[in-house]
């Protein structure tokens, strides 16, 4: 009994202590999304206990998912944000306990040029890295996508008519990571962000933007782990074909 007591109190200790440092917890993978796993497996309640800073989407694929300061921000195919219920579930979600170790103000930058300002300031291109840029932009481009039925369709031809958001002279943040080559088919290869306004207001996935000054505050972490959905969610999911040339278009929005 003393035993059983005490393996169940080393379980309930280590539910409760926070997020690994440097660590990367991500549900599912970009392929999978891809190819129409839209069902969610994860609530966003057990996904905060991962990390409080992220991005990802919801289940049906119903917007565009940011977490900031430990709250999670849904912004909807209106272009507007709402908070979600925590027993809402996410099909897809890349998040870890931001605690940034390099910082660095950009100056008058577009989405190519900050992407090289990152690289030249986190060199180690095999690592991966959460961003979040604050500032205050020219312009801002950002879709989001809405909530599909079954059968669902492939996530390329969703954003073939995706709703589209345009935004000029904006306060906001940017969230998000850039990541590896190596994680192809496991998640977005360089940088990957979602955009919010600082009114709560507007955002989205980004497709451009142009910077007219901000902070970017950078964790490098070193550890990631992927949890895949439980039972057959992803059993009839062809994940062997290389679709990195799809990604890209859905990427860009193309």
């Amino acid at each position: 009994m003393k035993k059983l007591l005490l393996v169940f109190a080393i379980v309930f200790i280590a539910g409760c202590l926070p997020a690994a440092k440097d660590k990367i917890t991500q549900t599912s993978t970009i392929d999978a999304l891809l190819a129409g796993a839209y069902d969610g497996d994860m609530s966003c309640g057990e996904l905060l206990g991962h990390g409080n800073f992220g991005i990802g989407t919801f289940e049906r694929l119903d917007g565009e998912m940011i977490v900031l300061g430990g709250k999670i921000y849904q912004i909807k195919a209106d272009g507007k944000v709402y908070r979600p219920a925590i027993n809402t579930k996410t099909p897809f979600a890349t998040v870890c306990k931001f605690r940034p170790e390099t910082e660095f103000s950009i100056e008058s930058a577009d989405y190519k040029t900050v992407q090289s300002i990152i690289d030249e300031n986190v060199s180690n291109q095999n690592s991966f890295a959460a961003v979040e840029i604050t500032g205050i932009f020219k312009y801002v481009k950002t879709r989001s996508v809405p909530a599909q039925n079954k059968p669902y369709p492939p996530l390329a031809k969703v954003t073939k008519t995706q709703p589209v958001f345009e935004m000029n002279d904006i306060k906001g943040t940017i969230v998000g990571f850039r990541s590896p080559a190596f994680v192809k088919g496991i998640n977005v290869p360089g940088c990957h962000f979602h955009f919010l306004s600082d009114d709560y207001t507007q955002g989205g996935h980004i497709l451009d933007f142009e910077l007219t000054s901000g902070i970017c505050r950078v964790d490098v972490c070193n550890k990631f782990l992927l949890i895949l959905p439980e039972g057959d969610l992803l059993k009839d999911i062809d994940l062997s074909q290389d679709k990195s040339v799809e990604l890209h278009k859905v990427e860009q929005g193309k």
